[in-house]
């Protein structure tokens, strides 16, 4: 067979190309048609010393989308064409000396740019399984979080861990920046909670702006600790937890009471981290009859309204002496003495005529500031009558 410059001419039918790929493949464990046409350019950049082709280039990229697909680990893929090219060098090129330095750069230049295009090809095909991977997650949180076709959710559920039939907790924590998929901060949580919570049996995802995690669990109250001790670095601010429910079905009731905790607690004013869905059932059963409730503020808190600074500065000091139980410990929160908090007290038993340190009275005095807080009273009602 002819030479030039000490290296012989390409022939796809060569017994030493075919021997090559053969070894090479084999040390790697590899299908040796990961090799097809790579030696046939080494040869000619020995001989020619041309570079890769657009066509090159393109044969290689679809080799390493075809490796990802077949779950050749990049790895792998790389030492297998390295491995070609040290054995093309020596047995095949004849190793040039001195007097070819212009060959050997060639040959570096050529399986340096063959092995960048397949990790190229090798990330578009991971990229695209990623995507597509995003994608069947997405519709399956969706149509989970929904309640979906529970035939169909069941069969799609193995894929992402969870065991429909148990029963499951969701809950959901809101930030001042919504969490989203690409978010650095998600990915950290989300793998955060996997962790504390067991890698199987959880899922996380977003929805809304907000990071949804569902658990197999039967204890609200465990799972809201485990979460806020997984986030407590982050801060992330409010989290609202659902109860226990099996069933596709389940997961989407649980997930509508995570949501309603988070906006009873908005409205209330009061911090979701302390209140569970079951904690906020009685708040749901009074703003049912949003007529009534209507009438209970209007009747019992109207009077308030008439009084410099308006009605919030009062209803604020019901709302903190109710929580809090005591004057000194509602005085302390508002930032007030105690005797100007007991000044207000007193103001608001002369305007109502109810007595909130009264045991008898408090009870309609706390449901009408927990009516307005459901309401948005009063600034709701100053708005409609604008």
């Amino acid at each position: 067979m002819a030479r030039t410059n000490g290296t012989r001419s390409a022939g796809v039918a060569d017994p030493g190309t075919a021997d090559v790929i053969r070894r090479a493949s084999t040390a790697s464990g590899t299908d040796p048609s990961l090799l097809a046409g790579y030696l046939d350019i080494l040869l000619r950049a020995a001989r020619t010393g041309r570079g890769l082709t657009a066509a090159d280039r393109s044969d290689r990229r679809q080799i390493g989308r075809r490796a990802a697909e077949d779950s050749v680990a990049l790895g792998t893929l790389v030492d297998v064409y390295l491995r070609a090219t040290r054995l093309a060098w020596t047995e095949l090129l004849e190793a040039p000396k001195a007097g070819h330095r212009d060959v050997t750069a060639a040959v570096l230049r050529v399986a340096n740019d063959a092995i960048v295009a397949l990790a190229t090809g090798y990330d578009d095909a991971q990229r695209a399984a990623i995507r597509s991977e995003e994608a069947l997650r997405r519709e399956f949180v969706d149509d989970l979080l929904h309640g979906g076709d529970p035939g169909r959710l069941a069969e799609r559920a193995g894929r992402f861990g969870l065991a429909l039939a148990a029963r499951h907790i969701v809950a959901v924590i809101r930030d001042e920046r919504p969490f989203t998929d690409t978010d650095e901060r998600t990915r950290r949580l989300a793998e955060v909670l996997r962790n504390r919570l067991s890698p199987s049996g959880v899922l996380v995802s977003t929805k809304d702006g907000l990071l949804v995690c569902v658990a197999q669990s039967s204890d609200s109250a465990a799972v809201g600790d485990h979460l806020r001790n997984a986030v407590a670095r982050d801060d992330p601010g409010t989290i609202g937890i659902g109860r226990p429910h099996a069933g596709a079905g389940g997961v989407a009731r649980s997930y509508d009471e995570a949501r309603t905790a988070l906006e009873l607690a908005g409205r209330l004013g009061v911090s979701a981290h302390d209140m569970l869905s079951a904690d906020l059932l009685v708040y749901q059963v009074l703003g049912r009859d949003r007529a009534a409730m209507v009438d209970l503020v209007d009747t019992v808190l109207a009077p308030l309204e008439h009084t410099r600074g308006g009605a919030r500065p009062l209803l604020d000091t019901l709302t903190a002496y109710f929580r809090a139980g005591n004057a000194m410990a509602a005085a302390r929160t508002l930032h007030l003495s105690v005797r100007a908090l007991t000044y207000r007290l007193a103001r608001i038993h002369r305007l109502t005529g109810y007595d909130p340190t009264s045991p008898v009275q408090r009870y309609t005095l706390e449901t009408a500031v927990i009516g307005a807080r459901l309401l948005g009273w009063p600034e709701a009602e100053a708005s409609e009558s604008e």
